[in-house]
C-alpha cells in the first residue's frame, strides 16, 4: 500500500561523504570513540551506540522471530558499544508486526533475543530496549466512508446543506460539495480527518482513556521496565521522542489544563513520573534513559530552549543517559494516499531527522550534533555528567572523534550507516576503515519502513540471495540480513 510522498527541501544540494578518517589499530585504540563509558550499572566497552531501528519482523501478536534474532545477531556481530531493540509496545493490545512487552508471554521471545546479542558479541555489547506508547490513528478514508460512516453530523454541517431534511441526506450533500466548500464547512480535526486519518492527540481530555493518561503510563511503563530486566537487558530507553505519547506531552502543543499540559514544567511532569515508577520498580538493576527530541521543527513546537530544559531535569532525577534525535512529527507530515495511514517523517521535520544526500545547505551530516552540544552543555552547567548521546548522519570515525573532542556527546550512534554496515564498528577498531561499506544517505531503507515492508538496504540486500541459508524477505527477492564479513 503505498503512502505519502517524501518532503524534498527546495534546495537540492548533493552533499558529499565526510571523509573517514580511519584510523590504523593502534590509533583507534587509544581513541576517545572506543574508550569505555559507564551508563549506571551498564558498562560500556565503548561508545559506539546503534539506535533503535524498527525492522518490520515481529509477527502481528509482538512477537519475536527468527528475523528479529537474526536482525539484532547481525548487528552484534559489529560488535557496538550498545545496541537499542526497535520501539516494543508496553500496551497488550495490536499493533501490527512490532515487538510487544506489555504481556509475560513476551518474555521467552525477549530472553532469546538477548541471549543472540551476547553470542553474537561475545558478550562485547550491552544491549537495552526502547519502551514505547503510542495513540490511535487510522488509514486516511474515502470521502464516501468517512461522511456516511465517520463524521458526526452537527449543526455547522446542516447549515451548509439547508435543503436536507435529515442527517443522511446532509451527508449526501457534503459529499457533492467541492473541496473549496468542503474546507469552509469542516472544522480543522474534521478536515484533517478526511485528509490524513483520525488522530488522537494527549489533548483530547475529552475521552476519558485519553484525560486518565497520567494514571495509566507509569505502572505500564514500570511493568515492561521489570519485563526487560527479567529477560536480561542492560538498561531500557524510554521513547519520549518524535510523534508518540510522551513526546506529544513534552511538546509545546500540549495545551492541557490538568497540570500536564502549558508551561514547560507542566509538559516534562509525566515524563518524569514515567521516569520514577520505572526507576521505583528496577532500582539500580539496570540503566534507564530516554531519548527525546532536541527540537520539533515543526511550527509552534518545542524548541532547543525546551529541550535543554528537560535534559537538565531528566539529568537532576537521575536518569544515567539521554539520547537526542530530532524532527518526526505528524503535525507536518504529508497527505497519505487513501488508504494508507499518515506517517510522521514525510514532512520537513522528518527531513530533521533522516536527511538524505540530496539537503540543503547544512546538509544530512551530523545535524544534530549542535544542538547536542547545547544540551550538553546546559546538563553539565547544572552540576550533572549524564551521558549525552547523539546520532543523524554519523557515518564515519572522524565525525564522531571530532564529536567526542569538542565535547558535544558522550557517545556517538549511527543507524543507517549501522544498517549498511553492520560490522563497521569492527573494521574501525581493527585498522581496517577502508572496507567499511559507506551509506549512500538515499532513505531507501527509510522508504520500505514508511510502507511497514521488512527494512533492508539497497547496498546489500540483493547479494548471494541464492546462497545457502540465506533468509528472504516476504517478497523473495532481498536477502534480511548483510552477509558476512571476513
Amino acid at each position: 500500500m503505498l503512502g505519502a510522498p517524501m518532503y524534498r527541501p527546495p534546495e537540492r544540494i548533493k552533499h558529499a561523504p565526510p571523509d573517514g578518517g580511519w584510523p590504523t589499530a593502534d590509533q583507534a585504540r587509544d581513541a576517545r570513540w572506543f574508550q569505555p563509558i559507564a551508563l549506571g550499572p551498564a558498562m560500556l566497552e565503548h561508545r559506539t551506540w546503534i539506535p533503535a531501528m524498527v525492522p518490520w519482523r515481529a509477527t502481528d501478536a509482538g512477537f519475536t522471530t527468527p528475523d528479529v534474532i537474526a536482525w539484532y545477531r547481525r548487528f552484534a556481530e559489529g560488535r557496538p558499544g550498545a545496541i537499542v531493540v526497535e520501539a516494543t509496545g508496553i500496551r497488550d493490545v495490536p499493533s501490527g508486526p512490532l515487538l510487544r512487552i506489555g504481556h509475560d508471554r513476551f518474555l521467552p521471545g525477549l530472553r532469546e533475543l538477548e541471549a543472540a546479542v551476547r553470542e553474537g558479541s561475545d558478550g562485547h555489547t550491552r544491549l537495552f530496549i526502547q519502551l514505547i506508547d503510542f495513540l490511535s490513528i487510522r488509514r486516511r478514508p474515502v470521502a464516501q466512508t468517512f461522511f456516511r460512516r465517520h463524521l458526526v453530523i452537527m449543526d455547522h454541517h446542516r447549515a451548509a446543506v439547508p435543503s436536507a431534511s435529515t442527517d443522511d441526506e446532509v451527508r449526501e450533500g457534503l459529499l457533492g460539495l467541492d473541496d473549496a466548500r468542503i474546507e469552509d464547512v469542516l472544522a480543522p480535526r474534521e478536515l484533517e480527518s478526511l485528509r490524513m486519518g483520525m488522530r488522537e492527540r494527549v489533548t483530547d481530555t475529552d475521552a476519558e482513556h485519553i484525560r486518565r493518561l497520567p494514571e495509566t503510563l507509569p505502572s505500564l511503563f514500570a511493568d515492561a521496565a521489570v519485563r526487560a530486566r527479567e529477560a536480561g537487558f542492560d538498561g531500557v530507553e524510554l521513547h519520549y521522542a518524535h510523534a508518540y505519547t510522551m513526546a506529544s506531552f513534552l511538546s509545546r502543543k500540549n495545551d492541557r489544563t490538568d497540570g500536564y499540559g502549558g508551561s514547560p514544567a507542566a509538559r516534562v511532569r509525566l515524563p518524569l513520573e514515567v521516569y520514577r515508577a520505572v526507576r521505583d520498580a528496577v532500582g539500580g538493576d539496570i540503566a534507564v534513559g530516554c531519548r527525546f527530541l532536541s527540537e520539533e521543527g515543526i511550527d509552534g513546537g518545542s524548541t532547543l530552549g525546551d529541550a535543554c530544559e528537560y535534559g537538565v531535569a531528566f539529568a537532576k532525577a537521575g536518569m544515567d543517559f539521554v539520547s537526542l534525535s530530532r524532527g518526526g512529527k505528524f503535525e507536518d507530515a504529508q497527505p497519505p494516499k487513501v488508504g494508507a495511514a499518515a506517517y510522521p517523517y514525510t514532512g520537513p521535520s522528518g527531513h530533521e531527522c533522516m536527511p538524505t544526500v540530496l539537503s540543503d545547505a547544512k546538509g544530512p551530516f551530523g545535524r544534530n550534533v549542535e544542538c547536542a552540544r547545547a544540551i550538553r552543555e546546559a546538563i553539565h552547567g547544572a552540576g550533572h555528567a549524564t551521558p549525552v548521546v547523539v546520532t543523524g548522519g554519523i557515518c564515519s570515525f572522524a565525525q564522531a572523534e571530532a564529536i567526542l573532542a569538542a565535547q558535544s556527546a558522550d557517545i556517538v550512534g549511527a543507524a543507517r550507516q549501522s544498517l549498511a554496515d553492520p560490522d563497521w564498528f569492527r573494521k574501525i577498531a581493527l585498522g581496517r576503515g577502508a572496507e567499511v561499506r559507506r551509506c549512500k544517505f538515499t532513505n531507501y531503507c527509510e522508504a520500505l519502513d514508511q510502507h511497514h515492508k521488512q527494512v533492508t538496504c539497497q547496498l546489500w540486500d540483493r547479494e548471494a540471495t541464492d546462497a545457502p541459508d540465506v533468509m528472504l524477505a516476504s517478497d523473495g527477492r532481498r536477502r534480511l540480513v548483510a552477509p558476512k564479513w571476513s
